[in-house]
């Protein structure tokens, strides 16, 4: 058991997230337009339960509430997403304005109670009326979520300084296009890697669409990594590990921070590779001015294998292994091999079946210690000299957990989703108290 302070520098941004989808509710509300994961989760079969995200947490009707809770936590950051089609029904073309001016009550609630507003724009949920165009493996997606990113800088920009444009596009063109998982739900690894180059392109079309409207914006990128290791010194599975990362987050890094896709993973995929237009490269190696990096486990492989389950580990609900200690050492492979802009962890945190016990009080104790080793790490690694600004625990309130519907629970608040009351969990109220002495103890 560490017992050993670790105190974090002054300017360090301490937050939480949600995603529109997973939070708002209010599918249909004022204008809002159908989007992939509202017609996938109506989808008999497609969800746990049944579940849909049709009401979720109503953060759309209950956002001053839960500022509130975001306030007496004392946040300083948070990361939320917009939805696209709640402000463009269609994608493209007609405004909702009820939808535009939901975002603006939010942003101006926030910088109320002195909370920074982090927003990515786009969290999986894509309008269905371009999916029905032919989604992400369509290049014209890309165009119209420019001028989306636009629309949201125009009108936003004068009170958001930082913008990420997309939450996990690996998540977006691999379980959605190819495994099936997630929304559209289809499995073509064609459509799928086609996907990716494109949900790319948008990246970079949108960050110029964002600093042409703002041009003092901060804007970057949010990817998941979930690292596969080994500890052999088989050259098999060196060479294993290393080919997982080409393919899955250098598929991503190497666009983005070198203008190119990795040699191993171009000969991995082979004809599955994506067309690839001139000038598509440099468009996507946009300047960056932060990376966000969603970190909640590890896979470990041995002898040809993956180890599952490690022997003597801890596992949260998702079945994810608890293990902190590669965090620091993805953080310090990201500053020795890539020319990063400095970081922030967007996504932390675990899932584990809360309840409310009868003293009223949520006792959450294996998801504080999760947060707890892990910032420890993550202080661990700036020592190390990584450039880490800010952390987002996943997530501020229990909310729809995609294809796991409402079984999962990531919240440092609890939410009835009965009757939509919040309890703080004691992960929260702990939290509160790093925040508030700005270390970890």
């Amino acid at each position: 058991m560490e017992s050993q302070t670790h105190t974090f520098p002054s300017e360090f941004v301490w937050g939480a997230a949600t995603a529109a989808y997973q939070v708002e509710g209010a599918w249909n509300a004022d204008g809002k337009g159908e989007s992939i994961w509202d017609r996938f989760s109506h989808t008999p079969g497609r969800i746990h339960a049944g579940d849909t995200g049709d009401e979720a947490c109503d953060h759309y009707r209950r956002y001053a509430e839960d500022v509130a809770l975001m306030s007496g936590l004392g946040l300083q950051a948070y990361r939320f997403s917009t939805s696209w089609p709640r402000v463009l029904p269609e994608g493209r073309g007609a405004v909702n304005r009820a939808g535009l001016d939901s975002y603006d009550r939010l942003v101006d609630a926030l910088l109320a109670a002195n909370i920074r507003p982090f927003v990515t724009l786009y969290h999986w949920d894509l309008p269905q009326a371009l999916q029905d165009q032919g989604g992400w493996p369509w290049r014209d997606v890309a165009g119209y979520f420019a001028d989306y990113a636009s629309l949201m800088a125009r009108r936003l920009g004068d009170r958001v300084r930082t913008w990420t444009t997309l939450n996990e596009p690996w998540v977006s063109a691999f379980v959605g296009y190819r495994d099936g998982r997630h929304a559209p739900g289809l499995q073509d690894e064609t459509l799928a890697l086609q996907a990716a180059h494109h949900l790319l392109l948008g990246h970079g079309l949108a960050v110029q669409a964002v600093r042409a409207a703002q041009p003092h914006a901060e804007v970057g990128i949010v990817l998941d990594m979930f690292p596969m290791e080994t500890d052999t010194d088989l050259p098999e599975d060196r060479a294993r590990v290393e080919q997982a990362w080409q393919t899955g987050t250098g598929w991503f890094l190497d666009p983005l921070l070198r203008a190119c896709y990795p040699p191993e993973a171009l000969r991995a995929y082979g004809a599955l590779s994506p067309h690839v237009q001139p000038g598509d490269m440099s468009l996507i190696a946009q300047r960056l001015d932060l990376l966000g990096v969603n970190y909640y486990s590890r896979l470990l492989l041995r002898q040809g294998r993956r180890v599952e389950p490690v022997p003597g580990a801890e596992y949260t609900d998702m079945g994810w292994e608890v293990h902190p200690p590669a965090l620091r050492r993805l953080l310090n492979r990201l500053r020795r091999e890539y020319p990063v802009p400095p970081l922030y962890i967007t996504e932390n945190g675990a899932a584990f079946p809360d309840e409310i016990s009868p003293d009223g009080r949520v006792h959450d104790q294996r998801r504080l210690e999760y947060l707890r080793s892990h910032l420890i790490q993550a202080r661990l690694a700036m020592a190390d000299g990584v450039d880490l600004r800010g952390y987002f625990a996943w997530s501020l309130l229990d909310n729809f957990e995609w294809a796991f519907g409402y079984s999962k629970r990531f919240g440092l608040v609890h939410v009835d989703m009965g009757t939509q009351q919040r309890t703080v969990k004691e992960s929260g109220w702990w939290y509160a108290q790093v925040i508030a002495g700005n270390q970890v103890f």
